[in-house]
C-alpha cells in the first residue's frame, strides 16, 4: 500500500471490527498497518470479504495472521494462474513470435528471468525449476504490492533477428484478455530495469577513482596494504 491509502486502510478496518462488535484502539490500527502495508489495499479487501464469508471461520473477528495467510493464498493462485497463461503460450504460440500478456507482471517477471527468447530455450526436464522460479518472483511481486516497470512488448526471435537486418517487426499476439493485454502495451516502458550509466573518463572516473581508494588504503595502513 501507499501512505495515501493510510485513511482508508484505517476506516475500513474499523468498520470491519464494528461489524464484530468491537472497536478498534490507535494502537491496534497501527499493528494492522505494520502488518498489512506490504500489500495492495484492493487484495487486502478482497482478504478480508474471504474471511467474512469463510464459514468455518467468519464467525470470529479476524486478527492479522487471518488476513495475511488469505493474501499469501491469493497471490499464490495468482501466480499459478500467470504461468498457466506462459506455460500454454510458450507452447502453443512460441517464442518465435512476439507476444504481449494481459498482465504486465508477467512481461516484468519474464524480463528478470532473462526474457520470452529464453524460455523458448529450456528444455523439458528444467521447466519445472522455471515454473517454480516464476511463481517465486511472481508472488514476492504480489505480497509486497508491487507494480514494477514492464516491457511493453516481449520480443521473439523473429522480431529479435529482423531488427539486426533491420527488417520490420513480427504481428503481436495478444495473450489473455484482448483489452488488458492493449492496456499493458499502453502502460509498458522501453526502459531496461537497471539503470546503467557511463562515467565519463578524466580525474572522477572509475579506474582512476579506484586507484585512488588503494593509494590511499596502502598509505594509512588499512585492508590490502603490502
Amino acid at each position: 500500500m501507499e501512505i495515501d491509502d493510510f485513511q482508508k486502510f484505517h476506516d475500513g478496518i474499523a468498520g470491519v471490527m464494528s461489524f464484530y462488535g468491537k472497536s478498534v484502539s490507535r494502537f491496534a490500527l497501527d499493528v494492522w498497518w505494520t502488518a498489512l502495508r506490504g500489500f495492495d489495499l484492493q487484495a487486502i479487501v478482497d482478504a478480508f470479504n474471504r474471511h467474512l464469508a469463510n464459514p468455518d471461520t467468519g464467525q470470529f473477528a479476524p486478527k492479522p495472521a487471518d488476513i495475511i495467510r488469505m493474501l499469501q493464498g491469493s497471490t499464490q493462485d495468482s501466480a499459478l494462474r500467470a504461468w498457466a497463461k506462459v506455460d500454454q503460450a510458450v507452447r502453443r504460440v512460441g517464442t518465435y513470435c512476439d507476444v504481449i500478456f494481459d498482465d504486465g507482471l508477467i512481461h516484468r517477471v519474464i524480463q528478470d528471468m532473462g526474457g520470452w527468447v529464453s524460455f523458448g530455450a529450456r528444455s523439458e526436464d528444467e521447466w519445472p525449476f522455471v515454473a517454480k522460479e516464476f511463481e517465486n518472483r511472481y508472488r514476492g511481486f504480489s505480497a509486497r504490492g508491487e507494480r514494477p516497470p514492464y516491457p511493453a512488448t516481449l520480443i521473439g526471435l523473429a522480431t529479435a533477428h529482423n531488427s539486426r537486418k533491420g527488417y520490420p517487426p513480427e504481428t503481436l499476439v495478444l495473450i489473455g484478455n484482448e483489452q488488458s493485454a492493449r492496456q499493458v502495451l499502453r502502460g509498458g516502458t522501453d526502459q531496461p530495469p537497471l539503470g546503467l550509466h557511463r562515467m565519463r573518463a578524466g580525474s572522477g572516473d572509475c579506474i582512476n577513482e579506484a586507484f585512488r581508494i588503494a593509494g590511499e588504503r596502502r598509505v594509512s595502513g588499512g585492508h590490502g596494504a603490502g
